[in-house]
C-alpha cells in the first residue's frame, strides 16, 4: 500500500490543475494573436527564422519610404520639366513671329518683353523646391539652384544627387540637376536656355534688322534646348518606371514573407481551438475529481 500525505496530495493536485490552466491560457492567447510561439524556447529554429523575417521587413520598410521620397521628387521634377518644355515651345513661337520681316520694331520690342518675362519664369522653375523644401534641381544644396548675378543666371548648386536605396541592392537617383536640363551643346559651343532667352529678348527690344535676324537664329538653339529638356523627361520617366517595378517586386515579396511567417510561427486556429477544448475538458474533469477525492476520509468510509 502506498501512503500519500495530505499535503503531497494537495500539492500534486494544485500543480496538475495549474499546469492545465496555463496550457489553456496559452492556447487562448495563440487564438487571439494568431501566433504559435510565445518564447524562443518554444521552437528555437522557428524563432530564429522569425527574427530574420522581422529584420527583412524592417529593411523593406526603409526601402518603401525611400521609394516614396524618390517618387515624390521625381514626379515634381517631371511636372517642372513639362512646364519648362511648354515655356520653350512658347518662346520658339515668339521667335518665329519675330523673324517675320513685316513686323515693326515696336511689335518686336513687345515680343522681347514677353520673352524676358518668360525668362524670369524659367528662373523660377529652375529654383523649384522638393517636398522637403530643398532645391529640386540644385543637387545637394539646400538653397536656390540658380542665382541672378547682374543679369547673368548662374548655377550655384552641386552637380551630384544622392541616390536612395530602394531594395535588393538597387538604388535610384531621385532627381536631376540644373545643368542636366538647361545646358546643351551646339555647333557654336556650349549654351544654356537662360542665355538664349536673354540674348533674344535684348535683340528684339533693340529693334532693327538685328531683331529679325536674332529671332531666326535663335530657333536652332531653342530646338537644341528643347531636345535637352525632352531627354531629361525621358530619364525621369525611366527612373519612375524603375521605382514602380521595384515597388511591385517588394509587394510580391511581402506577400511571400507573410505566408512564410504564417507557416513558421502562425497558429493553426482550427487545431488550436480543438486542443483548447480538449484541455478545458481535461481541466474540468481534473477539478471535479480533485474535489471528490479531497472529500474522502476514514469517517466517510465508516458512514
Amino acid at each position: 500500500m502506498i501512503n500519500l500525505s495530505t499535503g503531497a496530495f494537495y500539492e500534486r493536485g494544485t500543480r496538475q490543475i495549474g499546469s492545465l490552466r496555463a496550457q489553456a491560457e496559452s492556447l487562448q492567447q495563440q487564438i487571439g494573436t494568431g501566433e504559435r510561439l510565445e518564447r524562443s524556447s518554444d521552437d528555437p529554429v522557428a524563432a530564429a527564422r522569425l527574427r530574420m523575417i522581422s529584420r527583412n521587413e524592417r529593411i523593406a520598410t526603409v526601402d518603401t519610404r525611400n521609394s516614396q521620397l524618390a517618387e515624390a521628387d521625381l514626379s515634381l521634377t517631371d511636372r517642372t520639366l513639362s512646364s519648362v518644355a511648354d515655356l520653350v515651345v512658347r518662346v520658339r513661337e515668339l521667335a518665329v513671329q519675330a523673324s517675320n520681316a513685316t513686323l515693326s520694331d515696336d511689335q518686336r520690342a513687345a515680343i522681347g518683353v514677353e520673352v524676358a518675362s518668360l525668362r524670369e519664369n524659367l528662373v523660377l522653375l529652375a529654383n523649384s523646391r522638393n517636398i522637403a523644401g530643398h532645391s529640386l534641381l540644385g543637387g545637394q544644396t539646400a538653397g536656390a539652384a540658380y542665382a541672378d548675378n547682374g543679369g547673368v543666371i548662374q548655377f550655384v548648386g552641386t552637380t551630384e544627387v544622392t541616390p536612395l536605396e530602394i531594395g535588393e541592392g538597387q538604388s535610384v537617383v531621385p532627381g536631376l540637376t540644373g545643368p542636366e536640363i538647361f545646358q546643351f551643346d551646339t555647333a557654336n559651343g556650349s549654351k544654356d536656355l537662360f542665355t538664349v532667352l536673354g540674348d533674344l529678348a535684348t535683340a528684339l527690344k533693340a529693334g532693327g534688322q538685328g531683331g529679325a535676324d536674332a529671332g531666326a537664329a535663335s530657333l536652332v538653339d531653342l530646338d537644341a534646348g528643347l531636345e535637352k529638356v525632352t531627354t531629361a523627361q525621358t530619364v525621369v520617366g525611366a527612373r519612375l518606371n524603375w521605382i514602380d517595378l521595384m515597388s511591385e517586386r517588394r509587394e510580391a515579396n511581402a506577400e511571400r514573407v507573410a505566408d512564410e511567417r504564417s507557416n513558421v510561427g502562425g497558429a493553426d486556429i482550427a487545431v488550436t481551438m480543438s486542443r483548447l477544448q480538449e484541455t478545458l475538458t481535461v481541466l474540468e474533469a481534473t477539478q471535479a475529481s480533485f474535489v471528490r477525492l479531497a472529500n474522502l476520509s476514514l469517517f466517510s468510509m465508516l458512514r
